[in-house]
Formats: structure tokens, sequence, C-alpha cells
């Protein structure tokens, strides 16, 4: 698709936005009757969890989340640690979560149990981007941007050691910059 001096384009931005568009669009239908809360892990959602919300078009709530697995390691330790909770109850509303990615499913699992258990009318997953070839627990991803292959990623909000999240497109990591 393309070069840059950071690594090779694997989704444009162009086609970032077209798809936020289709999903937004998709949600909106989805959630028409239901009090929506969107719950952002940070830090790698803002980007998408931004343009996404801009898209939906009804009233809407937004909250986040931190939680820790990855470390500067480009492999999830398995290991997931909640840095900051949500700051209100969930109860009563229609939860949708946010990613920028689900790779391993380990993170998301965990974090979908907690936050079931708070008595909210529903949770989902909402992902810009899916590596289903990458999966260690079965998880279901609601509504999904796009599905890549298994590969190192950044741009669009992932990084690689807390770097390259500004980047317009999703890229394949140059290998020398890891």
């Amino acid at each position: 698709m393309g070069e840059t001096s950071y690594g090779k384009i694997l989704i444009s931005e162009e086609q970032i936005r077209n798809r936020i568009k289709e999903l937004g669009a998709q949600i909106t239908k989805d959630y028409e009757d239901k009090k929506l809360l969107l719950v952002g892990i940070l830090n790698g959602c803002v980007y998408f969890m931004t343009d996404l919300s801009r898209e939906i078009d009804k009233l809407l709530q937004i909250d986040f989340m931190v939680v820790s697995s990855y470390g500067s390691s480009t492999s999830t330790s398995g290991v997931v640690k909640i840095i900051k909770d949500l700051n209100r109850s969930i109860e009563g509303f229609d939860v949708l979560i946010i990613e920028d990615i689900v790779d391993t499913g380990l993170t998301l699992s965990y974090i979908k149990e907690v936050l079931e258990a708070r008595k909210p009318n529903s949770v989902k997953i909402c992902t810009l981007v899916n590596k289903i070839g990458r999966r260690k627990v079965d998880i279901d991803v609601d509504y999904v941007g796009f599905e890549i292959p298994d590969e190192f990623i950044i741009g669009y909000g992932m990084d690689y050691a807390e770097k390259y999240r500004n980047l317009k497109d999703v890229l394949i990591i140059r290998p020398e910059l890891i």
C-alpha cells in the first residue's frame, strides 16, 4: 500500500475514516433505544474512540479504564491489572468497550467479566483491529473495524513502548524500530 519511515501502511487514514463512519452508523442503529456508555481502554483507544463517538448519532456517555498487560514488550504477559477503574456505576447501562486492538483476548476477557459483574444491561466490544490468529481465549468481538494478519502494528493509537500512537495510518512497524 505504501511505505513510511516507520513502516508499511497496512490501513490508510482514509480507510480508517470510512470504516469508522460505517461502525458509527451500525452502533447508532443497534443502540437506538438504549442507554449507551462507551468504555475506552486507555491509552490506545483515544483516537478511535474520539472519532467513533462523533459518528454515533445519539446521546451517549463515556468513561475510561487503564489496564496493564504489555509493558514495553511486543507480546502480552497474560497478567491483567486495573490501574484506573471507571468513575461511575454502570448498572442499567448498555456498555460498549472500545479497544484499539484485540490480540490474544486475555485483557478484554478479563475486563468484560469484571464489567458484567457490575450489572449493566449488556456488555459488548468494539475494536478498530482484530488479530484473530493470536487468540488465546474465546471472546466475541461485536464490532470490528479491520481483521489483520499477525503483524506488530503501530499508529492510530497503537504503540511500541508508548511511541508512534499519533501516526494517522496503521503501519507494520519496521523491525529496526523495535
